[in-house]
């Protein structure tokens, strides 16, 4: 995905897909849930096991302090150290570009079943931060200053889910996805994408602009 001079450090693009298969969006649903497991599984089982090892249930010897250390709140690094580790940043990373390929692959935005490592025909970047230059006590109201973008994506994700639903009616009918249900399903998880990366992943202190397009 080529970077345009002034884009957001946070970008999305999804490949159109010419044909669709008709059975594999019939049975969309069921075809997802062991993805969709894994998906909300990665991020949650390392704090699962932080949580079993202050219990006493597994030895936090091992596990249970590897996950500790990597979910240590990145705002307090941000705010007492300045700084941004790029371990964390590369599992972030890729855990949204995984995570971006499940929610395509459930809005039907692609036939490829989601792959937990390649990259695919969804494509994901993130602009690794300058801590240095990034304003130590924003994260702390980030949350408060995206209450617009909150409502915004209240009327999105109604818009996005009816246009998911008539893309699966089109699809099965004539094996293609119209591209403007495709625009507007795309626009909704680059919208998203760029609020998570200005409000929780903290790559950026650049306001997320209000718009669909790239």
């Amino acid at each position: 995905m080529e970077r345009q001079p002034d884009a957001y450090p946070a970008r999305l693009a999804v490949d159109y897909p010419e044909r669709l298969d008709r059975v594999s969006t019939l049975l969309r649903i069921p075809f997802i849930i062991p993805i969709g497991i894994v998906s909300y599984l990665m991020p949650v089982a390392p704090l699962l096991a932080v949580s079993l090892a202050v219990e006493g249930y597994i030895d936090d010897s091992g596990t249970g302090w590897f996950a500790a250390a990597f979910f240590l709140p990145l705002i307090l690094m941000i705010l007492f150290r300045r700084k941004y580790p790029r371990w964390w940043f590369d599992f972030l990373l890729e855990l949204t570009r995984f995570q971006f390929r499940v929610s395509a692959y459930g809005a039907l935005l692609t036939d490829r079943y989601p792959s937990t490592d390649e990259e695919q025909n969804v494509h994901v970047e993130l602009d690794y931060p300058d801590a240095e230059q990034l304003n130590n006590l924003l994260p702390i109201v980030k949350w408060l200053l995206l209450i617009p973008h909150y409502i915004v994506l209240i009327l999105l994700s109604i818009a996005a889910l009816v246009a998911v639903i008539a893309a699966w009616f089109a699809i099965l009918i004539t094996a293609r996805y119209p591209r403007f249900l495709f625009d507007v399903v795309v626009g909704f998880g680059r919208y998203w994408l760029r609020v998570q990366a200005y409000g929780f992943l903290l790559i950026t202190d650049r306001y997320p602009p209000f718009r669909l397009s790239a």
